[in-house]
């Protein structure tokens, strides 16, 4: 089993590029450097700015490789496409003209990075329900074919034109979230199309086991993210009205290691499974809390490398 760990932005509460309390990204790289990542994902797309010489003299100061761009919006909206189409081009452009060094050579991925990650995003009526199965508003089958439809365009040109695997988020708050969701996007997404990224805390807070989601579909994940969730936090905003980032500003996402989910039991998995690939931290929050961000992702990477990743 080869597996190599990366971060992400978010653990400094970089979701919203137009959050005005966002840390600079120059920080962000070098604190993720300073934790001892050598990989970290883009980030939501205008976070990191689309300059090749500027973020690849970042990325070589602070000894880091990009794993992955997003794409975090709306896959629904017919109106939306072009812009999707749009950020393909961009993201896909920079992160594959940035060296990329974290990856062994002798190592054999189904799909080498940098991936794009799509996450649909952007329903207030679907962020108010997130970890709800049993109330979230489900799309039409009109609307549903639709965003299937745009998934398939985008990761078609993101693989054809760049040679960029795209990989499907299920993220808490989209419509892209519970499991009969999940398993409809399998049938209607094959995997020579994209893959998935199967995040551990987006599964629980969604009221799936990540363990037996990992296990069942290890032959269709080409990535994976690692959160932790704080079960007293969760508990609490499962009570509540309230937004996806609002609970993780809550701090319903803790380091890992210190929640609810079995990271030895997942590690264990992963063996059996034998996964070959990347895992990369995410911890959501606010980012005015972001002055603990250094501490926390030092913390998850320090327990993870403790228990035999």
């Amino acid at each position: 089993m080869s597996i190599h760990i990366a971060g992400a932005p978010c653990c400094w509460g970089v979701d919203d590029p137009k959050n005005p309390y966002l840390p600079p990204w120059e920080r962000v790289l070098q604190e993720a450097s300073q934790a001892g990542y050598k990989g970290i994902e883009l980030g939501p797309y205008g976070y990191i700015p689309m300059d090749i010489e500027r973020v690849q003299a970042e990325l070589l100061k602070n000894d880091l490789s990009i794993i992955a761009g997003t794409i975090f919006d709306d896959l629904v909206s017919e109106s939306h496409l072009g812009n999707l189409l749009e950020q393909v081009d961009e993201i896909c452009s920079l992160i594959t003209k940035l060296p990329f060094s974290f990856q062994d050579k002798e190592e054999r991925f189904r799909f080498s990075p940098p991936y794009l990650v799509l996450i649909d995003w952007g329903h207030d009526e679907r962020d108010y329900k997130a970890g709800h199965p049993d109330q979230a508003k489900r799309l039409s089958k009109k609307e549903w074919n639709r965003m299937m439809s745009h998934i398939r365009t985008i990761a078609e040109r993101a693989w054809k034109q760049y040679g960029v695997r795209a990989v499907i988020h299920p993220h808490a708050g989209g419509y892209i979230e519970f499991e009969d969701e999940i398993q409809q996007l399998l049938k209607d997404i094959p995997y020579d199309i994209a893959g998935l990224c199967l995040d551990t805390g987006h599964l629980y807070y969604s009221k799936m086991d990540p363990e037996q989601w990992l296990r069942d579909y290890a032959d269709r994940v080409d990535y994976i993210h690692f959160k932790d969730i704080d079960e007293h936090v969760y508990q609490q905003v499962m009570g509540e009205h309230i937004r996806f980032f609002d609970a993780c500003a809550k701090g319903v996402m803790c380091p890992i290691g210190q929640g609810i989910i079995d990271y030895e039991a997942i590690y264990k998995l992963l063996k059996d499974i034998h996964y070959h690939g990347y895992i990369t931290i995410e911890q959501e929050r606010d980012p005015r809390n972001s002055d603990t961000s250094l501490r926390d992702v030092s913390q998850s990477l320090a327990y993870l490398k403790n228990v035999g990743y």
